[in-house]
């Protein structure tokens, strides 16, 4: 039974994220609350699930020409420096901590996201 929750989850996460709309947004909290994972092991899923996600996303959009060169080091070693940081963060936190703040980046995202729809329609 496992399986097809996991089955489900992922191809759900996939979806959205293939809209563009993150599929850890999902993925997250449909394994914690679903399928009973540790807050710790469901972010590092989302973690490995995006890697290959991101590599063909580049792919993609360099074969599109759509990349400039200029400043893809100034844009690159810092994402990868606070990435690294805030990995090594979330190691040390409890998990429950880890929820509560990933919970509060989700309400963030969801307010984000309807006061730009508001905004964009009043245009």
């Amino acid at each position: 039974m496992s399986f097809y929750i996991y089955l489900v989850i992922g191809f759900l996460s996939g979806m959205l994220g293939g809209m563009g709309m993150g599929g850890g947004t999902l993925l997250i909290p449909a394994l914690t609350v679903f399928a009973g994972v540790g807050q710790h092991v469901a972010q590092a899923t989302n973690i490995i699930a995006f890697l290959p996600t991101a590599a063909l996303s580049l792919k993609v959009h360099k074969g599109k020409g759509l990349i400039e060169r200029e400043g893809v080091l100034s844009l690159t070693v810092p994402a990868v420096l606070t990435s690294v940081a805030g990995g090594l963060a979330a190691a040390l936190l409890p998990g429950a901590v880890l929820k509560k703040l990933f919970g509060i980046f989700l309400l963030i995202s969801a307010i984000s996201g309807a006061a730009t729809m508001v905004v964009s329609r009043g245009k």
